[in-house]
Parts: structure tokens; C-alpha cells; sequence
């Protein structure tokens, strides 16, 4: 993936939200890591993958994309506000339950949370990733629904959302 162009469409619209909504000078780490928390959450839910009690099979793979997407909005936004950038590298394939691996992911942001360091995030980010293939999708699919929702999220920037 071109880490480098997802950061730049990052920067461009979270300078614009914090310019519109008069954010310059605010601090938004913390929201910003409850909003990647909320979004994870909200992907779980779309895969049902923890709801032993039921029956209902998960959302289609383009809406789990979608939310999927919405928390990397947030990941790349959390290292943009720290300075720190994540490195394209081959990841050791890791195989997990898909439950563990949202876990992992979970326990991965409050480690980042609590020391904000550049091993942290690159392990957040590692995971993050992790979690999207085990999810089946690939760094084309990712890149291009990126895209797609970054446009959504600058119209309804437009909108006044």
C-alpha cells in the first residue's frame, strides 16, 4: 500500500476539520483513540463474529470493508497527530481466531494509548493490518475503499455532517 498517499489524504482532511471546527489548537488524541476504538467495535459487530447467541450471519464483505476503513481513517489520523508514520513492511502472518485477533487489536491501541511510542503504533498498525486479512481483504481493496470514504467524509464535510 502507498502509506505515503493515504497519510497525505489523512492530513488533508483532518486539517480541514480542525480548521472548520475550530480544533487547531485542541488536543484529540484521546478522542481520536476513542473514535479507532469505537470504529473497531463497530467492525466487530458487522462480522458477528463474537455473538455465539445468534444465528444471523454477517454483513455483506462491502459494508465490513467500509467499517474497516473507518478505523483506518482514524489509525493513520492517530499517528499524524503523534509524528509517527507507519513503515510498509511484510508482516509475519499470525493465525488467530478472528475474536483473538480483534483482541489483539484492542489490547494493541491501549498499550499505544498509554506511551503514544513508535513501537507501539507500529504495533497497532501491525495488527490493525493483520485483522484486515484475516478479514480477506487485500491492500487493493483496502486502498481503494480508503478512497472511496475519504471522498464520502470531505462531502459531508461539505454538508456541514
Amino acid at each position: 500500500m502507498d502509506w505515503l498517499l493515504l497519510y497525505d489524504m489523512q492530513r488533508a482532511l483532518d486539517e480541514r476539520i480542525e480548521t472548520e471546527h475550530d480544533l487547531v489548537h485542541e488536543a484529540l488524541f484521546n478522542r481520536k483513540l476513542l473514535a479507532f476504538l469505537v470504529e473497531l467495535g463497530e467492525l466487530a459487530n458487522e462480522t458477528r463474529c463474537f455473538k455465539f447467541w445468534s444465528v444471523k450471519p454477517p454483513a455483506p464483505a462491502e459494508r465490513v470493508l467500509e467499517e474497516y476503513v473507518d478505523g483506518l481513517h482514524f489509525l493513520l489520523s492517530l499517528g499524524l497527530e503523534c509524528g509517527l508514520f507507519y513503515e510498509s513492511r511484510e508482516l509475519p502472518a499470525v493465525e488467530r481466531p478472528l475474536v483473538e485477533q480483534f483482541l489483539a487489536v484492542f489490547r494493541a491501541a491501549e498499550r499505544f494509548g498509554a506511551t503514544r511510542g513508535r513501537e507501539e503504533y507500529e504495533g497497532l498498525f501491525a495488527d490493525y493490518l493483520r485483522l484486515g486479512a484475516a478479514l480477506k481483504f487485500s491492500p487493493d481493496e483496502i486502498t481503494a475503499a480508503y478512497r472511496r470514504k475519504n471522498e464520502v467524509n470531505h462531502q459531508r464535510q461539505n454538508e456541514r455532517y
